[in-house]
């Protein structure tokens, strides 16, 4: 018997795969009804091993539009591990009755643009506000980030995923053409436009969960965004307010944008006429 193949787990993160369906009603239809109930008791007993595997978070969703039928986003540390349940997934309602349309690999990560301790230490308390270094309320304001920024990257790394029922995905990288060259800013240029994208993306606090994971060398975008809402009227807002940053008016290129809904796997049934 061979040995399992060894883990392939991130030094800090988890992979993240979205995975997109398009059904084949045909393929389905050539099941007899036992057969049906038999694949729809078997994918619903795999998501649930998925879903109790330690650090592993497995959302399902119908998608919106004729792009696809069934998506699924899945984290989970070992690449290994997540290799072999999106195997299992394009085979567990049958052969041929999943067919992939769309795929996106990535990980969870810190942002290279996070304000770090001294920054603030230095640019908030020091010089907008005029403490002195030492005092009870600088002291004490620099807890109060520090452990904020804890929770903060907490979360970045090892998110945990609510059930709000929209949810969007799309890939995104910067430019890289003439003048317009992200890679070609200094580091202090880069992260001031950051700044501003992200003071955007805080007055959607409460209404929009936004997700950034990384794919530079692991899918053909730079970086996959996942926003869960529970109104799509903040999904349109945030990307369209966003789209009037600097950042993104010089230099962000988005791909396909896949709009999808959560709901219990019975419903999901239902939705896709299965």
């Amino acid at each position: 018997m061979s040995e399992p193949a060894p883990p392939l787990v991130p030094r800090e993160g988890w992979h993240v795969m979205h995975l997109f369906y398009h059904i084949d009603h045909g393929q389905w239809q050539m099941l007899d009804e036992s057969e049906k109930r038999e694949a729809k008791t078997g994918f619903t007993e795999l998501i649930q091993e998925i879903r109790t595997t330690p650090d592993t978070q497995l959302l399902t969703f119908t998608i919106a539009t004729p792009k696809a039928d069934l998506g699924f986003m899945l984290l989970t540390p070992d690449l290994q591990i997540a290799n072999t349940f999106e195997k299992r997934l394009t085979l567990s309602l049958g052969v041929d009755v999943l067919t992939p349309v769309y795929s996106y690999l990535s990980q969870t990560e810190r942002s290279e643009y996070t304000t770090s301790s001294e920054q603030y230490a230095e640019e908030t308390l020091k010089q907008e506000e005029g403490l002195s270094e030492g005092s009870p309320e600088f002291s004490s304001k620099l807890k109060e980030f520090d452990e904020r920024m804890e929770h903060y990257l907490q979360h970045r790394l090892y998110p945990s995923l609510p059930d709000w029922p929209a949810i969007c995905f799309y890939p995104m990288s910067k430019r890289r053409h003439g003048n317009d060259n992200w890679y070609a800013l200094d580091y202090e240029e880069r992260r001031t436009l950051m700044k501003g994208h992200a003071t955007t993306g805080r007055k959607y606090s409460g209404r929009i969960l936004q997700l950034i994971t990384g794919s530079t060398g692991l899918d053909d975008a730079e970086w996959g965004v996942t926003l869960l809402a529970k109104d799509t009227i903040d999904i349109k807002a945030i990307v369209y307010e966003m789209r009037f940053d600097p950042v993104s008016v010089r230099y962000g290129e988005f791909g396909d944008f896949y709009i999808g809904m959560q709901m219990p796997l019975d419903e999901i049934f239902k939705r896709l006429c299965l």
